[in-house]
C-alpha cells in the first residue's frame, strides 16, 4: 500500500503537536494542583534557554515560557513526522519493526536524561515518574491520532494486534468508569462529593502527607481521573493480550484475574509509598467493593465477547485431569537388564 509522503509527514507532525499538547495539559495540571501552573515550563525555560535554576515568573520569564513552549511543540512535531516515517518504512521492511520499538524507548530515555542534566530544580518539578507516565500518555495519544489517520497503515502494521488494542481499550473504559462511579456514589454518600479522586490527585500531584489537609478542586480531580482512566486502559489492553492467548491455551484466560490483582496490588503498594495512610482513608473495604464490582464486569464483558472461553477452561481443565489420572495409572516400567 502506497501512501502519499506528503500527507504522512503531516499526519505524524499533528499527531506530534496533539502529544506534545497531552504532556503540556499533565504537567500543568500538576503545577495548578500546586498553585504555580506554569512552574515546569518556567523551569525547563530557565534551565534550557538562559541557564537560570530558579526563574520567576517576571515579564521576561513570560517571555521565556512563551519561547520554550513554541520549541516544545516544533520538537514533538519534528517527532511525530519522524515517527511517521519510520512507521511507513517498517510496513514495506518489517526488520524495522525493531527500530520502531526502540525509537519510543529512546523518546522515553532521551527525557528523562534531559531532566537529570538540567539539574536538581528541573529533577523537583518534573519527577522521573511523573515525566515517564507524561510521555506514555503522549505517546498513545500521537498513535491514536495517526492510526485514526492512517488506516490502512496501521492494519498493514499491526494486523491483529489492532483488534487486542480496541479491545483492551474498551475493557480499559468499562472498569475505569465502573471503578469511578463507584468512589462517586460512595464520596455522594458521605455527603464528601469527588473527596475520593481528589485526596488520590492530592497524594500523587502535590506529594501531600496530611490526608486531612486537601481541598476539592477540579485540577485534582480531572488530573486524577485522567491518570485513572489512562491506568485502566493500560490494563485492558495487557488482559487483552492475556485472552488472545488463551485461544491457544485456555487456561491462560485466568491471568486476567490473576492481573487485575497484580495490578490493584501495584496500585495500593504505589499508594501507601507515596502516603501510608491514604489506604485507611479510603477504607479497604472500599477499595475491594468496587474493584471487585469492575473485574465482575470486565469478566462478563470477555464472556460475551469470547463466549467459547469458560467451556474451553472446563473442557482443558478435564483433559489435563484425565492426563493426570493416566500417568498415575500407569505400571512403573522395570528396569532393563544390562
Amino acid at each position: 500500500m502506497q501512501h502519499s509522503k506528503t500527507r504522512l509527514i503531516v499526519d505524524g507532525a499533528v499527531a506530534g503537536l496533539i502529544g506534545g499538547a497531552v504532556i503540556a495539559v499533565w504537567f500543568f495540571i500538576f503545577d495548578a494542583a500546586q498553585g504555580d501552573p506554569l512552574r515546569t515550563p518556567a523551569i525547563l525555560a530557565g534551565a534550557l534557554l538562559h541557564g537560570a535554576s530558579h526563574p520567576t515568573l517576571t515579564g521576561a520569564a513570560w517571555v521565556m515560557v512563551a519561547q520554550y513552549l513554541v520549541a516544545h511543540f516544533i520538537a514533538f512535531a519534528i517527532i511525530g513526522a519522524a515517527a511517521a516515517m519510520l512507521m511507513a518504512s517498517a510496513e514495506k521492511h518489517s526488520e524495522l519493526f525493531g527500530t520502531l520499538f526502540l525509537f519510543t524507548i529512546g523518546f522515553e530515555v532521551f527525557f528523562i536524561a534531559l531532566v537529570m542534566l538540567l539539574g536538581p530544580a528541573a529533577q523537583a518539578a518534573v519527577s522521573w515518574w511523573k515525566g515517564m507516565i507524561g510521555n506514555l500518555m503522549a505517546t498513545a495519544a500521537i498513535l491514536a491520532y495517526f492510526f485514526w489517520r492512517q488506516p490502512d497503515l496501521a492494519s498493514n502494521l499491526l494486523g491483529p494486534w489492532i483488534d487486542v488494542a480496541r479491545e483492551g481499550i474498551i475493557v480499559g473504559l468499562i472498569g475505569g468508569v465502573i471503578v469511578a462511579a463507584w468512589f462517586m456514589v460512595s464520596d455522594a454518600l458521605a455527603s464528601h462529593p469527588f473527596r475520593t479522586p481528589a485526596l488520590l490527585g492530592a497524594i500523587i500531584f502535590n506529594g501531600m502527607s496530611q490526608p486531612s489537609s486537601f481541598a476539592v478542586t477540579a485540577d485534582l480531580v480531572l488530573g486524577y481521573t485522567a491518570l485513572h482512566f489512562f491506568a485502566f486502559i493500560m490494563f485492558g489492553i495487557a488482559a487483552s493480550i492475556t485472552m488472545y492467548a488463551s485461544e491457544r491455551e485456555p487456561l491462560i484466560a485466568l491471568g486476567v484475574v490473576v492481573l487485575f490483582l497484580w495490578f490493584e496490588l501495584c496500585f495500593a503498594g504505589f499508594l501507601t509509598f507515596l502516603n501510608q495512610t491514604a489506604v485507611q482513608q479510603l477504607g479497604w473495604w472500599n477499595i475491594a467493593g468496587g474493584n471487585i464490582v469492575a473485574l465482575a464486569a470486565i469478566i462478563a464483558w470477555y464472556a460475551h465477547r469470547h463466549p467459547r472461553v469458560v467451556p474451553r477452561i472446563f473442557e482443558r481443565w478435564q483433559e489435563l485431569k484425565s492426563e493426570g489420572s493416566s500417568a498415575s495409572a500407569r505400571p512403573p516400567e522395570r528396569p532393563r537388564a544390562a
